[in-house]
């Protein structure tokens, strides 16, 4: 197989829609949302030192989908996990709360308690080629293995023409090489652009928390891909149910069959309102991967107990890990460095038991922050195939949402 060659070192390769697809809203603490928690510098998964994350975001066409053309909404999010050069495992685990999803490598993971290499979100149908431009990234920039197995997680992005494979390698090479610390770009971006969450328009968000164990501080941080669907609650005041007329509506007819009964026409002035009842049997659909970081110093099984708290937070946003969704979540430590490659006995630290809750609340919190900041961070609108357009969370009315049940003052 020929390398790919890499395109240019770019975050974004947006060629329609313009500033349509420009986030609407600030972050959620921007807007005064009382969060538990202190965050980072950043509010991000890159406040853990030597994370860093680049997107490849994929935007190209409107109207009736026309497999292997368009409408394409799609891309690729990486997340390096040590400095560039530097290929040391980290350890880590993961834990499926509903396992309707892939993330490719976990056997690996589970077996031997180690990551290696970097991780990639993109579209269900893109997985195979994405891992497969991870070996050859990893090669080209001077890795050296008998074998590996890339970690690539999806979730289905239904505004996109999935089943075209609009993803290719050279779009996985440069979401890996835009990788880098400090704010991460969110909303509609890289593997996010064509999800939706909640109801909402979703993608991609990020939150931390500084966290102090035995009088020092460590730095827990979350990244999800939010394409799932609940009753959504923010702070438990029921934003869903407050907000019924940003429904889901197209403006044109339906091609794939799986998604007409969905679909009402949208009207003139303003999109059809949500029915409670109604949407009841699809609240549980989709997906979200969901990726934790920390640079405490955590044992694998320590790691899955860490993952497993994640799905507590989508509980407190109104998730309950329906049939038809793929909720997968990856917690790794970047502690305890060389411990992956030793050939002699590996001297490890790690927090005791007894010292571990605090990291269990900060999973909790971030991981609900971060799907909160990747619905803000999503436009006022998206149109996808077949005219679908899904609305984005608007942070104004959310605030009102909030202060009319006592979450803001």
């Amino acid at each position: 197989m020929t390398t790919p060659v890499p395109i240019a070192k770019t975050t974004c390769l947006v060629l329609a829609l313009g500033s349509a697809m420009l986030a609407q809203n600030p972050r959620g603490r921007a807007l005064g949302i009382p969060f538990d928690g202190t965050p980072g510098p950043n509010n991000a998964i890159t406040d853990v030192a030597g994370i860093a994350v680049g997107h490849t975001t994929l935007i190209r066409g409107e109207g009736k989908l026309v497999p292997g053309q368009g409408p394409v909404r799609t891309g690729v999010t990486a997340i390096v996990l040590r400095p560039k050069g530097n290929w040391d495992f980290v350890m880590a685990a993961t834990f499926n709360q509903n396992g309707n999803g892939d993330m490719t490598g976990v056997n690996w993971i589970e077996e031997s308690g180690f990551l290696e290499g970097p991780i990639l979100l993109t579209g269900t149908h893109s997985v195979g080629v994405v891992r497969d431009a991870a070996i050859h990234w990893q090669i080209a920039h001077g890795r050296e293995f008998v074998f590996t197995y890339p970690i690539v997680a999806e979730t289905f992005d239904s505004l996109n023409d999935a089943n075209g494979q609009h993803v290719k390698p050279e779009h996985a090479w440069a979401a890996l090489d835009a990788a880098k610390s400090g704010p991460v770009e969110e909303g509609a971006v890289g593997g996010g652009t064509g999800m939706v969450c909640n109801g909402f328009k979703g993608g991609i968000g990020t939150s931390s928390r500084l966290v102090t164990v035995a009088g020092k501080q460590y730095t827990l941080g979350v990244l999800v891909q939010c394409n799932y669907g609940g009753d959504l609650q923010v702070l438990g005041a029921p934003v869903g149910r407050e907000i019924t007329d940003l429904r889901a509506c197209t403006t044109l007819p339906q091609t794939r069959p799986w998604i007409a009964s969905r679909m009402r026409p949208c009207t003139a002035t303003q999109a059809s309102r949500r029915d409670a009842a109604e949407e009841a049997p699809e609240l549980g659909r989709g997906s979200i991967v969901v990726v934790v970081a920390t640079d405490a110093p955590l044992l694998p099984h320590q790691l899955k107990r860490i993952a497993r708290r994640v799905g507590m937070g989508l509980g407190k946003l109104g998730s309950w890990a329906g049939n038809g969704s793929g909720d997968l979540f990856l917690a790794l430590s970047t502690a305890n460095p060389g411990a992956g490659a030793a050939h002699e006995i590996a001297k490890l630290e790690m927090i005791p038991n007894d010292g571990i809750d605090p990291l269990f609340r900060a999973t909790i919190d971030a991981t609900e922050e971060a799907v909160v900041n990747a619905m803000l961070a999503a436009p006022a609108v998206m149109t996808g195939v077949d005219g679908i357009r899904i609305f984005g969370l608007p942070g104004p009315r959310l605030v009102e949402v909030l202060k009319k049940y006592g979450r803001i003052r």
